[in-house]
């Protein structure tokens, strides 16, 4: 049985994948504070879901804002003292193909801005919440990476530098932390979700939002006897 007071925090939740998690998350009786950068459109993400019954809250967050993860991690100490669930989701991916500019998005000729932002959040945005809020956890709770084959150095192809590397970092992250927090009770794992149909993934993708957020949500909810410092996709061990 779940515990009434358990709080989950997901970053880049006012839509797709994010959006997805948060409401799964609520419905499992967590409390959930679904956050975004767009006040306004997570505003209106959490109101959606409260309508809907579920115990929702919003807070905005700029993952690449030390004073907005700040805030976060005082009100979350103020009205809470506890964090049970943290899933980095909140991600870019900048770089796109050029049919004008062949090599806009490739490891010799990529952009180095749009590396270096993708890097800020996809990278150290994850970093720079896990540090403010896993302390929360007070050695027992699960943070979930939501990271991306893209990043598997295991079948590493050409391509999107600044995203390919963000994930791949992420995944190193994901490994450093779990090995870091391995004498507590806290479980961290990195997930992908898969292809998505999201604002990111486009129309084309082969995976519906469910299908995508399932592995997250499960790697959010593992039990006492779950794994940790994996990389996971449809809830099964995937090479790094």
């Amino acid at each position: 049985m779940i515990d009434q007071q358990e709080i989950a925090v997901v970053t880049g939740a006012n839509r797709g994948l994010g959006l997805e998690t948060a409401r799964r998350l609520a419905a499992s009786g967590r409390k959930v504070v679904l956050t975004s950068r767009d006040p306004a459109a997570g505003a209106e993400a959490a109101h959606g879901l409260e309508q809907q019954g579920l115990r929702v809250v919003h807070h905005q967050l700029d993952v690449t804002d030390a004073d907005s993860i700040a805030a976060l991690q005082a009100m979350l100490s103020a009205q809470f003292s506890r964090l049970d669930v943290l899933v980095n989701n909140a991600g870019v991916m900048l770089e796109r193909h050029d049919p004008q500019r062949p090599g806009a998005a490739t490891a010799l000729a990529g952009d180095l801005g749009l590396v270096r932002r993708t890097l800020e959040v996809n990278l150290l945005g994850a970093i720079a919440v896990s540090q403010a809020l896993v302390p929360l956890m007070a050695g027992r709770g699960r943070v979930v990476n939501v990271s991306s084959g893209l990043g598997q150095l295991a079948d590493m192809q050409g391509g999107w530098p600044g995203y390919r590397s963000s994930k791949a970092a992420l995944n190193a992250y994901t490994r450093m932390l779990a090995a870091e927090l391995a004498d507590s009770s806290i479980k961290v794992n990195a997930v992908c979700p898969g292809w998505v149909r999201t604002h990111m993934g486009g129309p084309d993708a082969a995976r519906s939002v469910e299908e995508g957020a399932d592995s997250i949500v499960w790697a959010a909810t593992l039990g006492d006897d779950g794994p940790s410092g994996g990389f996971f996709r449809d809830r099964r061990p995937i090479d790094w």
